[in-house]
């Protein structure tokens, strides 16, 4: 596995723990030297315990010798970051194209080079381009990854579905022995070529934010129009064509995937001259979500936010995960800071980087003393401990209000202990 984060890292101990014998490679020195002493570099429940497992067995190593790995591997998957390219909707395939080198700098046999990082249509074709001076000893095939963040060992385990893109027959075979003991648990083994599956993976995740963007527009309206939001994704979601998830009402979606994919999947359109409007509303009204949601910040507190205290509860962009990549929180908080509002945040999986240099902006160690005088309190992720809070007991001004991003509390019960209480896309009950 060449690269760990967190694709490379998830898969890597996964494919371990059913039986394989796993190396991951990573030129971060830092990084290596911590999973070789049992520290995973990323927040993901039930990593640790699974790459102690696996390590003590031996059927897991890490290394910054990226010779040594791939001269000793049979299949070679490709786990590098694919980020969008700064001030473009184009995808950064640098990474990529830096590892293919080296696979085919370091290789003498024959190898199955495995893409899962999320590529645009085309790349296979690309890699394939950069191994042909030893063409015979490549075979380039497609296996994206579904992982949810939070998720992720669940969804390697009990898939949805396997998705292998190649246009050769000879590699479906190797790649359904390699994941048999989850085929046979019921796992769906999907077949396609390699731009399919490239594809596929893009589709996905665009289809996916889709949902989400759609359910939010639809909770603007809802609050217009006295209706419960709660009401209509559970109606919606009822029919079998449409399902109720990512039809819950909230921020605007963010993490590592819906972001960055779906404009890759719109400048992968480009270059074939094809406009998707759909995808390009989606990218542009979760775009505009964030700053809707932070200016009713204005509407609950008023126009001047100077001294003002404001609680954040959680600043991922979900919970059991450490990843602020896109989180709403990223311009919600810099934003009321700049207005002289005095900003603090708990998140249980810790202190954040991206507040550290924010003034007026600090991280407080649990629930109680993050929010006992407030004047705001904001639920922004829906971690488990933030789902039954006595927020008369912890908060200590008898003015705080309370606005739930996520809907974890009923409008009912907060009407009936007295507390000022704002959500999104239900009837105004204050």
């Amino acid at each position: 596995m060449i690269g760990t984060g967190y694709v490379g890292l998830v898969s890597g101990v996964c494919f371990a723990d059913i039986g394989n014998q796993v190396v991951c490679v990573d030129k971060d020195k830092n990084k290596i030297d911590k999973l070789n002493s049992g520290i995973s570099p990323i927040y993901e429940p039930g990593l640790d315990e699974l790459i102690k497992k696996n390590f003590i067995a031996k059927r897991l190593s890490f290394t910054t010798n990226i010779n040594g790995a791939i001269s000793s591997s049979d299949i070679i998957f490709i786990c590098v970051g694919t980020p969008t390219r700064k001030g473009s909707i184009k995808v950064d395939l640098s990474f990529v194209y830096k590892c293919t080198k080296e696979i085919l700098k370091y290789s003498k046999r024959k190898k199955i080079i495995v893409t899962k990082s999320t590529v645009p249509v085309g790349t296979g074709d690309e890699i394939e381009k950069i191994v042909k001076r030893k063409k015979k000893l490549f075979t380039v095939i497609s296996n994206p990854e579904f992982l949810r963040e939070g998720e992720a060992i669940r969804d390697f385990r009990y898939p949805d579905r396997i998705v292998i893109g190649s246009n050769e027959k000879k590699p479906f075979n190797i790649m359904k022995k390699l994941y048999a003991p989850l085929i046979n648990k019921g796992s769906k083994f999907f077949t396609t070529s390699r731009k399919g599956a490239e594809l596929i993976k893009y589709a996905s995740n665009a289809f996916l934010a889709t949902k989400i963007t759609f359910i939010n527009e639809l909770a603007n309206l809802c609050e217009k129009s006295g209706v419960n939001i709660e009401d209509i994704s559970l109606g919606m979601g009822s029919d079998n064509r449409i399902g109720g998830r990512f039809l819950r009402a909230g921020p605007a979606y963010g993490g590592s995937c819906f972001p960055k994919d779906t404009k890759g999947l719109v400048s992968a359109a480009e270059k074939y001259k094809i406009n998707l409007s759909v995808v390009k509303s989606v990218i542009k009204s979760n775009q505009e979500r964030v700053n809707l949601l932070t200016k009713r910040v204005h509407k609950i507190l008023g126009s001047n936010l100077k001294n003002k205290k404001i609680s954040f509860l959680g600043v991922t962009f979900k919970p059991n995960t450490d990843d602020m990549r896109d989180s709403s929180s990223l311009k919600m908080i810099p934003y009321l800071c700049k207005k002289g509002a005095k900003v603090r945040y708990y998140d249980p999986s810790g202190e954040k980087n991206e507040f550290k240099k924010i003034k007026n902006c600090n991280y407080r160690n649990n629930i109680k003393s993050n929010c006992n005088d407030t004047d705001l309190v904001v639920l922004l992720t829906e971690w488990d401990e933030f789902k039954s809070i006595d927020f008369k007991k912890i908060v200590k001004n008898n003015k705080f209000k309370v606005y739930d991003l996520r809907n974890l509390y009923s409008a009912e019960e907060m009407k009936k202990n007295k507390i000022k209480y704002y959500s999104v896309g239900r009837p105004n009950t204050n």
